[in-house]
Parts: structure tokens; sequence; C-alpha cells
């Protein structure tokens, strides 16, 4: 029994290095070539094909990031997840004013072309919003979500 588990372990673990490694082969090599001049310490990147974009999953200083990048290479968006006492103070100070009966679940910082913004996922008993904001300062209610 220790045999066939291990033999199947072996077998999925070579099956999945190859699809990954079949991924990273079909990758646009403008995207490949502007990922590297943009990220040269990336590691541990991973390729996500969609179809409009091509999505780059890596680590960068010991934290994970992604990167979406056109068909022609262009660096779209880069986001990552951050803490929330990482926000700007009046984005933070802003939530705990008007938010405070809620928890954050999910934080992220999108950057493009000199822009970031930030949404935050953030619940109580009875809902879940995701908050955006595109300023330093305030919050806007990207979308609202009713719990059962």
């Amino acid at each position: 029994m220790k045999k066939l588990i291990l033999a199947m372990t072996v077998m999925l673990t070579m099956g999945l290095t190859s699809v990954y490694a079949n991924k990273k082969e079909e990758i646009n090599k403008e995207v490949a070539a502007s990922f590297s001049k943009d990220f040269p310490n990336a590691q541990n990147v991973v390729w996500n094909q969609q179809q409009q974009y091509e999505e780059a999953i890596f680590t960068l200083n010991g934290q994970v990031m992604f990167a979406y990048y056109s068909e022609d290479g262009k660096l779209q968006v880069v986001s990552r997840n951050v803490l929330s006492d990482h926000l700007p103070v009046l984005l933070l100070v802003n939530l705990k004013k008007i938010y405070s009966n809620y928890w954050v679940s999910d934080l992220m910082e999108r950057t493009s072309e000199n822009h970031t913004a930030w949404y935050i996922k953030l619940e109580n008993a009875y809902e879940s919003l995701i908050l955006k904001s595109g300023d330093y300062n305030q919050w806007d209610v990207y979308k609202r979500i009713k719990k059962e």
C-alpha cells in the first residue's frame, strides 16, 4: 500500500511539474522579457494565461505579488495583499471611524500607471462590504453582500 501511495505521489508530482513547465513555454516572449526587466529579483514565478492578459504570480522581497501584462508585453497592473497598518493614514482613520463594527478579511493594493487604489473586504455578522479608495482619504462602497 505504501509503495502504491509513493508511486502515485511521484506520478502526480511529475505530472504537475510538466504542466507548469509547459505553461512557462507558452508565455509570450515579449511578456516574459518585460517581466524579467520589471522584476529582475522575482522568485517562484507562476504564469496564468487569461483571455486578454497574462498573469504572473511571484514572490518579491518575501511578499507575494501579482503582475498583469497585455499581449504586447506592457505591464498593466501590479497588486499585492497588504496589512491595514500599511494604508495611508487618512484611509486608516476613516476606516476605523466609519466602519468600526466590521473586521477586515482582505486588503489589496493595486497600482497601474502612477495610480494606486486600495480594495478592502470588511465583514460583520450581517454583511460583507467591498470598499474601494482611489485617493488617499476616503472609501467608496464598491459592493455590498448580505449574509444569509
